[in-house]
């Protein structure tokens, strides 16, 4: 079946992973980056990722990348939830040669501070505000479509999972989950609207009883609430129009 079949009559080309990997810091949605140590791109930030093996999968290598590239531990690199993202075939992505780049995404809780310095192509890592990362224009490669095409996906799934719980306090209130979504989404929301969703969805969230928080203001103390059993949201928590909150 194979013997007719010659490999050089395709002209070859490489395989890249790329991640966009973020986590909330500070009240804010950041996104891990790395500053290339070689050219092309010398000194420009850029996505974590690099070249695929010649018997390893694309997500083996996602992995084996963020490692070597932002000094995380093995341990914390192997406990992601990676979500591949799309496929990046533009011809010219890649000034060196034809590259095709495999994309992965995860947002991800209490991620650790990368080492001073990476490894591989980089000479330095560290997790950057997504509004700062989105308005350079000097991100390596395709990078920037790839962090804007990420953001969209993490975005939409805080709509259909439970995964915003994550990034809140084993016991939390109300107030601090909306703070995730709205970092997230980067919009308010009505507070009203977002409680009583929030409490209508199944197995979203469970009450802890007698529990409650001073929050700041001079009103009662807030409730206490901590992650339900559910992994998916029925019915879905939809992000706000564009003008509009919810």
């Amino acid at each position: 079946m194979t013997t007719a079949y010659d490999p050089h009559a395709f002209e070859p080309f490489a395989v890249t992973v790329d991640l966009a990997v973020f986590t909330v810091r500070g009240g804010a949605l950041h996104v891990l980056l790395i500053r290339r140590g070689q050219e092309p791109y010398a000194g420009a930030w850029a996505l974590p990722g690099g070249f695929l093996l010649p018997r390893e999968s694309a997500e083996t290598a996602a992995r084996r990348e963020l490692a070597e590239e932002t000094g995380l531990s093995e341990a914390v690199v192997a406990a992601l939830h990676l979500e591949q993202l799309r496929t990046y075939s533009e011809p010219d992505r890649d000034p060196r040669m034809r590259v095709v780049s495999v994309a992965f995404t995860a947002l991800v809780p209490d991620m650790p501070e990368p080492s001073a310095d990476g490894g591989g192509d980089a000479d330095r890592a560290r997790w950057v505000p997504v509004g700062e990362a989105g308005e350079a224009a000097d991100l390596a490669f395709d990078h920037a479509l790839i962090l804007a095409d990420a953001r969209s996906r993490v975005g939409a799934k805080l709509e259909y999972t439970c995964l915003a719980t994550g990034f809140c306090p084993p016991e939390f209130t109300l107030g601090e989950l909306q703070s995730v979504y709205e970092t997230v989404w980067g919009t308010a929301l009505d507070r009203p609207n977002f409680r009583r969703k929030v409490l209508a969805t199944p197995g979203f969230v469970e009450a802890v009883p007698g529990a409650a928080r001073l929050t700041g203001g001079r009103g009662k103390p807030a409730a206490l609430y901590r992650a339900g059993p559910a992994t998916a949201l029925h019915p879905p928590l939809l992000r706000p129009t564009e003008g509009h909150t919810r």
